[in-house]
This record gives structure tokens, C-alpha cells and sequence, in this order.
């Protein structure tokens, strides 16, 4: 049976690529060739199974090709410089597309929005299409086997050596530090000029676009050619569509259109590590046609191939308004919220938010609609109706139930220019909750539970973070069981205190069986919780598709750990475009 098996797995997994018809178009060929990378993946089912069957022995569950580390060889700096002058030369055409600028290095390295430290990248380009990608993997190939983007000089448990990462980047708004270069050097892959919009699809309410185009920039233009849909996932205000995708992310609509794991993103053109291009997928709006190999690469965070193209589906623009109320306590909003989404108005509620204490007295100083709210727990609604009568309607029966839990002060938003102030203040979330320790630093962590768990981990979440005594908000989709909490710090103690209570945190929400991150991503903060939450078996089986797709585990190796080690159960998870 090994005899039989084995050269199947072999050339599923390296046989040569096969290429489309039209390689780097946003337009489906004539006749799609599937990748054989794709075509392993579709083997899994068996594939992996029986290559865990051939390897297993003496009790040992671990591959043998989990030590591949001594096989591999790598680049030498010379031959890094090399690459980077073939890139150079490449794009000798176009200005500023290769970059060793110190400060540009700097910039793509680090944020504000997140409290990982920075680390500069070796490199950074700007692709501005698939094309440049495929040429940018090409030239890389030239100098390091089977993958190379650019190399660098590192120390992993055994060996100093060369190594060469992907590093995708888009808007550098993450929060589990997935942009952050690797402490060894590599290419960052700046996606900023490939942010068009390439067709519009208003017939079948889709439209496709590239990975750097902005969530907002889409639908504000789509507002302006006056076309009524509307891209409804909503993450922070600057997210790329590249990033929301790497992610799986989500946002304050999440209760009423879900998450990036729904059925909005319908494909994508992705390059993969070997430098093949394929498309995952046609444009109808549903498939069963073999596995689902869009939602392989959505939540990857860029550890599985750099996503070029994506056709989203879009949904009709439904009028709104806004509400907010206070409550006495966190558990008496949950309540209400919970309560709201079981009745029969729940069709009609857009966004549920559950807003903390902080955040309203953030939002008084910083806001940016100037309202001034009352200092209490609260619940932010956005209702939709298809005319003014369905939304008083709905915002008067959701008045009714939040009465019913204590809820006071029930204000409905008197016009469209009043209802947009309101939400830009919850938007603002993040911004106005940082603004609380000048010159301080946040740790912004998510996490999710199934909601009739949620009163009970808000509650004890809130008690634990005020016994350390540090300033902090918490803001939540409660509508779906999400909620984030903003602890803020200035030294490395306080940063011991903060890291403490975010372990606390998740491991409760693991305990209510719920996740460590709703919508954030793993990055380099989550890695360690994923064994604890999803198994090792599973974590294993996550690891056998990285090393089927890029065996030498080139694309954003991950950040404490080193992803050759294929025996240590951390994951490889690390950057993506946020």
C-alpha cells in the first residue's frame, strides 16, 4: 500500500504547473487548468489520512518530513542582493516600486495599533498587479529553491541560515501584529497600488476588485455611480479588502450579514508560494464543485499564497437609523441584547453593540460626533426598515425590551446627519479609547462565545481588569457573542499585568466553548491558544495543508517560533494584509 500511495502524494504535491489561458486576467479562461497544488488539496481527505498512516511509527504521530529543515538549502546575502538588484531592475521603469529606504522599512514594520514591537523589514515593493507578483516570485526563485522573495540572515533552534519570507501588507491596521516584520529580515509586499476596482457586476450584485482597495472606498463608490448595494463587512474604518479576507474578519454588521467565512468573498486569484496563479473559483453565486477552496486562503493571514483579485458579493442598501441606551450594568445590556435578537424584530436589527462605562467616557472627550452621552454600560443599535414606519416600529418594540432590563434613556436618531454622528462614535472605538493614556501603548484583544455565555464572561472579564487597576474600554458585537476589550499601559510592568489578564480572558471564553479571537486573527498574539482550543490534532492537520501548499514554509513564517519545526505544536500562522 506505501508503494501504491506514495508516488500519488508526490505528484499531487510537485508535478509542474499548469497555466490558464490568460494568466493574470480578473476574467474566468476559457479553460481553467487547475493548479496540481489545488489538485493536492483535493486529495487531503485521502491524501492525509494515508500519509499519516505511512509516517506514524513507535507511537510517534509526527511526520518524518517534519524534520525537513536538514534537507533544505538556502541563499547566500550576496544572492539576496542580487535579487533585489533583479528587482530593481525589473521595475528600473517604474519609480519607487523596490525600496530599502530606512524609514519606509520602519513604517511597514510597526504600528500604533498594536502593542507588539516593531521590526523592520529587508525590503519592500509595490506591485501593481498579479503579473508583478508572479515576476517578483520568479526573480526570487532564481536565487533560492523552490521559493524565495528575498532573503535574510537568522538563527532558528539549530542552524544560522538564509532564509526568504512573504510578507503581504496593505493597510497595517491589525491588531494581533500580522504586519510586523520578521525578526530575521524579509520582503514586506506592500499591496497599497494595487487597490482598483476592476468590474462592477450591478446586474449580479458583485464586483471585482484588487486586495488594497478600502472597504469604505468601495462602497463610497459605489454610492457615487448610484448603484444601491453595499459591501456589508465592516472592520475598522481603514481595512483593505485584502486584509479583511487574510483575516476572516468581521465588524458591527456581523449579527445581520456575518463574517469574510460567509459567502462574500465568492473568489480569488491568488499566487501561490511556487509562483503558480490560480483563480479558486468561477463568479456564480454558489458551487459545489469540489472543495472550497476560497475559504482555504480566507483566515490564512497570508501563510498559504498572496491573494491578487477577489469578486465580492454585494447586498441591497436597506435604509437605517441608530439608537443608543444605558443600563445600569454590563449584565442587564447583555440581557436585553440577547433578548432583542430571540424576538421578532430581530430581522430589522443591523448592529447591536455593546458599549462599557470607559468607552462612554472616552467618547465624551474624543469622540467625534461631540454628542455627550451618559456614563453607564450600553447597548448602540442600528435598526433597517424599507420605510420610516418599519424603523419607528422596530426601535419602538426594542425600547420596550430594553425598559423591560433597566434600560433608560432610549434615544432614536432624529435624522440621517444625527444617525451617522452617532455610529462614527462607536466606529471610533479604538481610537478614542487610546486617547485615554496619553503616550501610553493598548493591547486590543477579541474573543468570542456562544451568546448565552456571553453576560457571564463580560462579568467576570470586567471584575478581573478592574482588580488590576489599569485603564481599559470593552465594546462588543454582542449581537453574535463577540466583544473586545482595550487594556492600555505604559512600562513593561504594567504590560506583565495586561498580558496576564488577556490569557484570563481567553482561557474563560475557551472554557464557555468559544475562541480566542472572533474577528481579530491569530498573528503572532493568539498562536499560543490555538492547541488548547481546536486540539492537536487539528493544529496538525492545519500544518499538513501549510506544508502540502508551501513546504519549505516560506510564506510568513511565524514570528516566536520557527515553522520548520513541524514537531512543535506552535502554529505558522503570522502575517496578512490588514
Amino acid at each position: 500500500m506505501a508503494s501504491l500511495l506514495r508516488p500519488l502524494l508526490r505528484r499531487a504535491t510537485k508535478s509542474p504547473g499548469q497555466s490558464w489561458t490568460r494568466r493574470y486576467s480578473s476574467q474566468a479562461p476559457r479553460t481553467l487548468k487547475i493548479s496540481p497544488v489545488v489538485t493536492g488539496l483535493s486529495g487531503l481527505a485521502v491524501g492525509l489520512v494515508a500519509a499519516r498512516l505511512l509516517w506514524k511509527r513507535d507511537g510517534d504521530s509526527t511526520p518524518k518530513s517534519s524534520k525537513f529543515r536538514d534537507t533544505l538549502v538556502y541563499g547566500s546575502g550576496e544572492e539576496f542582493n542580487n535579487a533585489i538588484d533583479d528587482m530593481r531592475e525589473l521595475f528600473s521603469g517604474r519609480l519607487h516600486v523596490v525600496s530599502t529606504d530606512s524609514d519606509d522599512l520602519k513604517l511597514h514594520g510597526m504600528s500604533t495599533n498594536t502593542y507588539h514591537t516593531g521590526v523592520d523589514h529587508s525590503v519592500v515593493v509595490y506591485p501593481e498587479s498579479t503579473e508583478d507578483v508572479v515576476k517578483i516570485v520568479k526573480i526570487a526563485n532564481q536565487y533560492k529553491m523552490p521559493i524565495i522573495v528575498c532573503s535574510f540572515s537568522g538563527r532558528c533552534r539549530f542552524e544560522a541560515d538564509l532564509r526568504v519570507i512573504f510578507q503581504p501588507y496593505s493597510g497595517a491596521t491589525s491588531l494581533e501584529g500580522q504586519f510586523i516584520g520578521h525578526p530575521g529580515g524579509g520582503i514586506c509586499m506592500d499591496m497599497t497600488s494595487m487597490n482598483k476596482i476592476l468590474e462592477i457586476h450591478e446586474a449580479d450584485a458583485d464586483v471585482v476588485c484588487q486586495p488594497g482597495l478600502g472597504w469604505m472606498e468601495l462602497n463610497e463608490t459605489l454610492q457615487s455611480k448610484g448603484i444601491p448595494l453595499f459591501f456589508p463587512i465592516d472592520p475598522a474604518p481603514d481595512a483593505t479588502i485584502g486584509g479583511m479576507a487574510s483575516t476572516g474578519c468581521s465588524g458591527t454588521n456581523a449579527v445581520r450579514y456575518g463574517t469574510a467565512k460567509g459567502e462574500w468573498f465568492l473568489n480569488l486569484t491568488v499566487v501561490l508560494p511556487n509562483g503558480e496563479v490560480i483563480k479558486t473559483r468561477r463568479r456564480s453565486r454558489k458551487s459545489s464543485a469540489g472543495f472550497d477552496t476560497t475559504k482555504l486562503f480566507i483566515g490564512a493571514e497570508g501563510t498559504l499564497g498572496i491573494i491578487t483579485e477577489v469578486t465580492l458579493r454585494l447586498a441591497p442598501v436597506i435604509p437605517t437609523t441608530v439608537a443608543s441606551v444605558q443600563f445600569p450594568d454590563v449584565k442587564a445590556a447583555v440581557d436585553a441584547s440577547i433578548q432583542i435578537m430571540r424576538s421578532g424584530v430581530a430581522s430589522s436589527i443591523q448592529c447591536v453593540e455593546l458599549v462599557d462605562d470607559a468607552f462612554m467616557a472616552a467618547t465624551n472627550k474624543y469622540g467625534v460626533s461631540q454628542h455627550k452621552y451618559i456614563i453607564s454600560d450600553g447597548l448602540f443599535f442600528k435598526f433597517q426598515g424599507h420605510s420610516s414606519q418599519s424603523l419607528t416600529s422596530t426601535a419602538r418594540i426594542v425600547q420596550d425590551i430594553c425598559a423591560s432590563y433597566g434600560g433608560t434613556g432610549f434615544r432614536l436618531a432624529k435624522d440621517e446627519e444625527e444617525a451617522h454622528d452617532i455610529w462614527q462614535d462607536r466606529k471610533n472605538a479604538h481610537h478614542s479609547g487610546m486617547a485615554l493614556l496619553p503616550g501610553g501603548k493598548g493591547w486590543a484583544t477579541d474573543v468570542c462565545v456562544p451568546v448565552s455565555n456571553l453576560p457571564a464572561l463580560v462579568l467576570e472579564t470586567k471584575k478581573d481588569l478592574e482588580r488590576i487597576g489599569l485603564p481599559y474600554t470593552i465594546v462588543g458585537h454582542v449581537g453574535d457573542g463577540n466583544f473586545h476589550a482595550l487594556l492600555l499601559f505604559k512600562n513593561d510592568e504594567e504590560l506583565e499585568l495586561v498580558k496576564d489578564a488577556v490569557h484570563r480572558m481567553v482561557e474563560r471564553a475557551i472554557e464557555l466553548d468559544g475562541t480566542c479571537t472572533g474577528e481579530h486573527g491569530v498573528g503572532i498574539g493568539k498562536r499560543e491558544f490555538l492547541v488548547g482550543e481546536l486540539g492537536a490534532g487539528t493544529v496538525r492537520l492545519m500544518k499538513d495543508i501549510k506544508k502540502t501548499i508551501d513546504p519549505l514554509g516560506l510564506m510568513n513564517p511565524g514570528k516566536v517560533r520557527d515553522f520548520g519545526l513541524l514537531d512543535d505544536l506552535s502554529l505558522f500562522c503570522s502575517d496578512g494584509w490588514i
